[in-house]
């Protein structure tokens, strides 16, 4: 909830960005933001490339804020607004750096990255040479975490504590 809290306020501060919630409210066990209208993307399956043209200037604006999500692998984090614009959700895995270094870049590539999947997923035709190149390429971050992190906290999610990281999954098709 504080990192929650932490990336929305420093996002706040610019003036906000259109498509990500503001926080309302903030105390020591409740974190109150506004509401964003929208369905989550695997169930309003974005078809029109506008829509990830969109999504790709609400990232930049989100890392120009010096705020990396890291959680954008999950489609129910990214919302598809009635007019057909990208929001964003679920801040609880955020960092705010303060400054642009080689973490910061390391993981608003794998952000980039996680957006292109869906791109890949709805709109495979509109990716672009330089887009394909980019999801060839995991960063060092995200070859570490695969290669040691990941193996252990599958092991424990999913075979100790019987955790099941498919929220929004029964929604999609196969």
């Amino acid at each position: 909830m504080r990192r929650e809290h932490r990336a929305l306020s420093r996002i706040a501060l610019g003036a906000g960005i259109e498509g990500i919630p503001r926080v309302l409210d903030f105390e020591e066990s409740r974190l109150t933001r506004s509401w964003i209208e929208g369905a989550p993307m695997q169930i309003a399956k974005p078809r029109d490339s506008a829509y990830f043209r969109a999504a790709l200037r609400l990232l930049r604006r989100l890392h120009a804020a010096n705020v990396i999500h890291n959680d954008l692998a999950k489609e129910t984090n990214w919302l598809v607004t009635p007019d057909g614009r990208p929001a964003l959700v679920d801040f609880q895995l955020a960092m705010t750096l303060t400054r642009r270094g080689v973490l910061a870049r390391s993981l608003g590539h794998d952000d980039l990255r996680h957006l292109l999947k869906h791109k890949r997923t709805y709109v495979p035709d509109h990716l672009t040479a330089r887009e394909l190149r980019i999801l060839s390429r995991h960063s060092l971050v995200s070859r570490i975490w695969m290669a040691s992190g990941k193996k252990v906290y599958l092991f424990v999610t999913r075979r100790i504590l019987r955790w099941r990281d498919r929220e929004g999954a029964g929604d999609r098709l196969p």
